[in-house]
């Protein structure tokens, strides 16, 4: 399966995050062949990984099976999130939430409302607007805090680039 998103190394930033926050339930938002979810398994967390791409999913139960990992990879869009019921500790999404539209962006933040955990932590990885491919991707950080500063307090954003595009890192505490 090509997979050019997936470099197949979790990045420094959440592997910070795992150094300094002790193991418990991680939700995975779009975590395609599974690298970030494995890398929070093989760390102690209890991990589910939601992609829409039978293919990733198929890939990352392979991934973590050949690790030896039990991690719960599920078949669903992040923006229907209904079938979820635990509750989480952390949520992580690399390059997922500002590929969706405004009304999907909702419903996402909804799923991420009602799922993380009070005092929970959500990181985003997310591009900032850019011609993609015809179409204005990305997302700025006045439409991450007007999704989700009402549930969220944003601790903390790094604003970096990738391949020469602006992108940032967004840390958010639910209150």
């Amino acid at each position: 399966m090509l997979t050019p998103w997936d470099t197949n190394i979790t990045p420094p930033e959440v592997m910070e995050f795992i150094a300094n926050t002790p193991p418990g339930r991680a939700l995975d938002l779009g975590c395609g062949t599974g690298t970030n979810a494995i890398t929070l398994a093989r760390h102690g967390w209890q991990v589910t990984g939601v992609d829409f791409s039978y293919k990733a999913i198929y890939a990352a139960r392979r991934k973590a099976a050949k690790a030896g990992l039990s991690i719960d990879f599920r078949l669903t869009d992040v923006t229907a999130l209904k079938e979820l019921i635990a509750v989480y500790d952390f949520a992580l999404d690399i390059g997922c939430l500002f590929a969706l539209n405004d009304v999907e962006r909702k419903r996402y933040a909804a799923g991420l409302f009602r799922l993380v955990r009070p005092g929970g932590c959500y990181m985003v990885y997310a591009w900032l607007p850019r011609l993609w491919r015809g179409k204005i991707r990305g997302i700025t950080p006045e439409e991450m805090a007007a999704l989700f500063v009402p549930v969220f307090e944003q601790t903390q954003i790094v604003v970096g680039q990738e391949r020469g595009h602006k992108t940032a890192w967004y840390w958010f505490k639910k209150r």
